[in-house]
């Protein structure tokens, strides 16, 4: 035909179907994240909810269990999301109304002892840090001044806040039916590795998303105890900030560091060396300890892989592209290593 080879013809109409896919997953990306929020938000609630349903007597309903559980966990997580999002937003005010007398100050590493081979670049280091730190005044915290509210929005507005729980309530009383519906839509001949996929990424997914939020909560009681105890000013807000980098890998974490030290060494704080030193130690823990733990082989992935996944998300979809990479780079990863098992043994 028009001397196209079919061969070419069916390469050229797979191509232009992933671009239409791509491209209209593009546009729909805010909706899709959603629905992947609440996704994540079900498997977080997905145990305890189960646990009730072993403990409850048979004669209740299902759906009566989940409703009260689902609600009674949700208004549990909300207001304790306000309480300490409230305490990190009174702590960021207060910052934001120093920051201004903090820049103009002329040697803001003036009580901060530097090595001797260090001590001819402080001219320097004090001008990095104060441009770093008009970056924190106009980025970071504004957003931290009204957390109790930004933390509650979610993805920035009330329409999402109130979907995520409607969704990811729907997700767990129908998602064994959804997939069902969804397996059987196939061949008999290939319902069986469907069937697999979905289970290793529900397990994946699970696995991930309880990870990330038991590291942020670690996180967060660590840095706050040592924090306090060490007298560090803005122990609760520091907190929150490594907290809520957490859920950015490999980056996120250094930038939370960088933050910590950044306000502590323009407030003043005497003692860099401890802050160092205990970011140093939990970093270890966290990463040879804690980390393994709590993922165990659910994301197998490289770290240089993650670092690729995490600054081209970022380019694609900012913030919730970074915090999205690693899950959707596990999920691809899943789906090569099943059909590729799949193609073996039908050969």
């Amino acid at each position: 035909m028009l001397g196209i080879e079919r061969h070419a013809l069916k390469i050229v109409w797979t191509v232009f179907l992933f671009a239409l896919i791509a491209a209209v997953v593009y546009q729909v990306r805010h909706t899709l994240m959603i629905f992947a929020l609440a996704l994540f938000f079900s498997h977080l609630l997905g145990p305890v909810v189960a646990f009730f349903e072993r403990t409850v007597p048979a004669r209740v309903p299902r759906v009566a269990i989940l409703v009260l559980v689902y609600i009674a966990l949700v208004v549990v997580i909300v207001l304790t999301l306000i309480s300490v999002g409230s305490r990190i937003g009174e702590q960021a005010a207060s910052l934001l109304t120093r920051l201004p007398e903090l820049t103009h100050q002329q040697d803001p590493l003036g009580r901060l002892p530097l090595p001797a081979w260090l001590e001819f670049a402080r001219p320097k280091l004090a001008e990095l840090l104060k441009e770093r730190l008009g970056d924190l005044e106009y980025q970071v915290l504004p957003l931290l001044s009204s957390a109790g509210v930004q933390i509650i929005s979610g993805i920035g507005n009330v329409l999402s806040t109130i979907l995520i729980p409607i969704l990811s309530f729907f997700f767990l009383k129908d998602g064994a039916a959804i997939r069902r519906t969804i397996v059987e839509s196939f061949a008999p001949s290939n319902q069986a590795v469907v069937n697999e996929i979905f289970m290793d990424l529900n397990l994946l997914l699970a696995q991930y998303i309880r990870a990330l939020v038991m590291l942020a909560i670690s996180t967060f009681l660590f840095y706050t105890g040592f924090l306090s105890i060490a007298s560090v000013p803005y122990a609760i807000l520091l907190a929150g900030i490594a907290a809520i980098f957490e859920f950015i890998p490999v980056v996120g974490p250094l930038t939370a560091s960088a933050v910590i030290l950044l306000v502590a060494a323009f407030t003043g704080y005497p003692h860099i060396l401890w802050i160092v030193a205990f970011l140093g130690i939990y970093r270890i823990f966290q990463d040879y300890v804690l980390n393994p733990h709590l993922m165990s082989s659910g994301v197998e992935i490289h770290p240089l892989l993650v670092l690729f996944g995490v600054l081209a998300g970022e380019q694609i979809g900012g913030v919730p592209g970074m915090f999205f990479s690693v899950p959707v780079i596990a999920a691809l990863r899943v789906l090569y290593v099943r059909l590729r098992r799949q193609r073996r043994a039908v050969a």
